[in-house]
Formats: C-alpha cells, structure tokens, sequence
C-alpha cells in the first residue's frame, strides 16, 4: 500500500463504515491522518476499518441526507480535532433498477437526496472552515454512470451526473483558496452496494469494462488519497476517471 503524508491533516469521509469508504479511511489513517467517519451505520465497520488504531479515528452516526445531523457531526469532529482538513464525499446509495418512466418516485427522491442533497450537505457545513483558514481537499465520488447514464438506472445515473457538476461549480467557487475540489468517476467496485442491484444489471455493467472485472477499492483509495493530499495544490474542479477502458470522454 502507497502512503501519503497526511500527518497533522483532520479528515472527514462519510460512507467511511464500508465499501470504497472504508478503503479510503484506512489508506489515510495509515498514511497519518485522523479521520472521522460519518455513516449511517458507523458501530458496524469492516474489518479493515476495525482494525485500524482506533486513536485516530471518530465514528459518528450521520444521515447525509439530513442536514440537521451533518451539522451536528461537523461540530463533533471539530471540537476533537480542532479542524476538518480533507472530506471525502462517498456515501451514496444505488437506488432499483426500473425503467425511467416506471421508477418509483419515493425510491428517485431518496437516491436524490443521499447522493446529491447529501454532498451538499457536507460541503455547506465545511467549506467556511476550510475558507478561514485557507486549505481544504474535497474529494466527491461519482460514478462512470454520471458520465455515460446506465439504462434501468437513471436515478442513480443523474445523482451522480449532478455530483460531476456541483464539483466543477465548487471548485471554481474555491480557486482563488488553497482548497482543491475534485471528484472521480469509477466503475463498479465489488462492495455491498451491489446487494441493491439484479445479477443481470450486475453482470451487464461487468461487460462493459475493457479490463473485464471490477475495480478493486484500494485503486480507488489511492487515487482520492492523491487527490485529497497537500501535494495536489494545482487540480480543481475536475473529474478523474477510474473505469478500466470504459470511459470514453
């Protein structure tokens, strides 16, 4: 496992319990960074987030779609941190597989609002802070959907196509800060999100990528560590593909 030098950075990554999230808190934790995880479900992490030193980490119950409970959580970590230096925006959910002019309208909001409404959530309650103090790394996971639009998956399709957006428009907003804001683009990751979709969307999705398998977590770890690290002083306001071949713009 690369390390980055994050000793002495605060960092915040919501959907941290499990799946990419996870994998992004142990990768920063291991490379010096104390890090609050912000899931709905935080008392029930993965063994690689369990076995972390447990000194550096803060779990707090948050419901991303809630901005009452983002707040609250974002004065939690700073009162033991002091400061929010790096966020990484990875909580999100997949939503069913309909088809757009038969999807179920309670399901198209909730995918909306964790996924979209959620990001600004957490960007509403810690830019000031990073503004003060003039230094900030966003880091918002979208998805090669946001790019292409999945069929039978439109919610999910246009949450993180709003996602690639809100990140271009923030990062223009911060350019003049020392904050960089970037998001990436991933195919599907082997991670319990898949227990929300079909075999058949599942295995439709695998034969899309070039590489012929799914990427794995830890590739994605690395890439929002570097994007999320001091060394990335430049990059703003981009969209960083992780997609085996697929993208094609």
């Amino acid at each position: 496992m690369n390390k980055y030098d994050f000793s002495g950075r605060n960092a915040v990554v919501t959907g941290g319990a499990n799946g990419i999230g996870a994998a992004v808190v142990e990768l920063l934790v291991r490379s010096g960074a104390r890090v609050s995880i912000w899931d709905i479900e935080p008392d029930a992490p993965e063994p690689r987030v369990a076995d972390l030193d447990q000194a550096m980490l803060a779990h707090e119950v948050v419901d991303v779609a809630n901005i009452a409970s983002v707040e609250v959580a974002a004065k939690a970590t700073e009162e033991k941190f002091g400061s929010i230096d790096v966020l990484v925006n990875s909580a999100g959910i997949a939503g069913p597989n309909a088809k757009t002019w038969e999807y179920p309208l309670d399901a198209w909001k909730q995918v909306q609002a964790v996924n979209v409404e959620g990001t600004l959530h957490t960007i509403r309650t810690v830019v000031p802070g990073m503004i003060e103090r003039d230094y900030g790394r966003i880091v918002n996971i979208a998805s090669i959907a946001g790019k292409e639009g999945n069929p039978m998956a439109s919610a999910y399709s246009a949450s993180k196509a709003a996602v690639i957006t809100l990140t271009k428009s923030l990062g223009k907003e911060l350019a003049d800060n020392d904050i960089a804001v970037n998001c990436i683009t991933p195919v599907t990751a082997n991670t319990r999100i898949l227990d929300q979709l079909s075999q058949e969307f599942i295995e439709y999705m695998r034969s899309k990528i070039p590489r012929g398998r799914f990427v794995k977590v830890e590739e994605i770890a690395s890439l929002v560590a570097w994007l999320a690290c001091e060394e990335n002083s430049f990059s703003t306001g981009a969209t960083f593909d992780i997609s085996g071949g697929r993208a094609t713009y």
